[in-house]
């Protein structure tokens, strides 16, 4: 008697969920997310994030090289990826690596006073659009000690963006701890194989070589674009039912 009711509102609900526009994701955030030249080997995490999502999500990175909250704002990027945002978005913010360079008046933030403002301002911004925010703690440099020791280089900056997390009820990706258990695991010398480590003579552009324990080649940003995925299955559901299962 009460099948046929339950079986057509399964149905239902099914068909509204199917028939639902596919979200927008809006990034900003630093060089580690940032879209990078293709003729190089550098590569940003948020341009593997899309790979994670059903057809019809769209990626649209505005992350940018050298970039802090400070300087992201007083260079009119904010302002930019708002008035692209329309209800309905996602907004994943990830700063801290460039506000940390207090010594730079046009990029560096405190994390007890103009850091967290910043990121409150991005979320109560992201809010008025009716859309959503959700912040990212940075990804981990790669650096061990001499002991092979991963040694965390954010200070209290990653702490900032939590605080602000909890205060706003805003979803984090914890890409600090994640990117730190995935550096652990595979060791030091290991884990330069996802990091701009170029060997002289080995790409034509960057005849010299390089060592930089900071910016990812193709196999680091797809890594740490897995781990935002699984971030953001468990921490962001309205997003995460568009990811692809795995």
């Amino acid at each position: 008697m009460h099948v046929r009711p339950l079986v057509t509102l399964a149905l239902l609900t099914v068909s509204l969920a199917a028939a639902a526009e596919p979200p927008r994701i809006l990034l900003a955030g630093d060089s580690t997310m940032a879209d990078k030249q293709l003729d190089l080997p550098e590569r940003g995490w948020g341009m593997a994030l899309g790979a994670h999502f059903k057809p019809g999500v769209a990626v649209r990175n505005h992350a940018m090289n050298g970039r802090s909250t400070k300087s992201f704002i007083d260079e009119g990027r904010w302002e930019k990826l708002l008035a692209e945002t329309r209800a309905g978005d996602f907004v994943i913010i990830q700063f801290s690596h460039n506000d940390e360079k207090v010594e730079d008046p046009k990029r560096g933030t405190d994390p007890k006073t103009t850091f967290p403002e910043n990121l409150r301002r991005f979320v109560r911004d992201v809010r008025a659009k009716k859309a959503t925010p959700i912040l990212a703690t940075p990804v981990c440099r790669r650096k061990f000690d001499r002991t092979g020791q991963l040694t965390m280089t954010h200070g209290a900056y990653p702490d900032a963006i939590r605080a602000v997390a909890k205060e706003e009820r805003v979803a984090l990706l914890e890409l600090e701890l994640a990117t730190a258990r995935w550096l652990r695991e595979a060791g030091d010398e290991p884990s330069r194989k996802f990091f701009m480590w170029i060997e002289p003579g080995a790409h034509p552009k960057i005849p010299e070589g390089r060592k930089d324990d900071t910016h990812f080649v193709t196999a680091g940003a797809a890594k740490v674009a897995e781990l935002a995925a699984i971030e953001i299955r468990g921490t962001s559901p309205p997003l995460a039912a568009w990811l692809i299962a795995r």
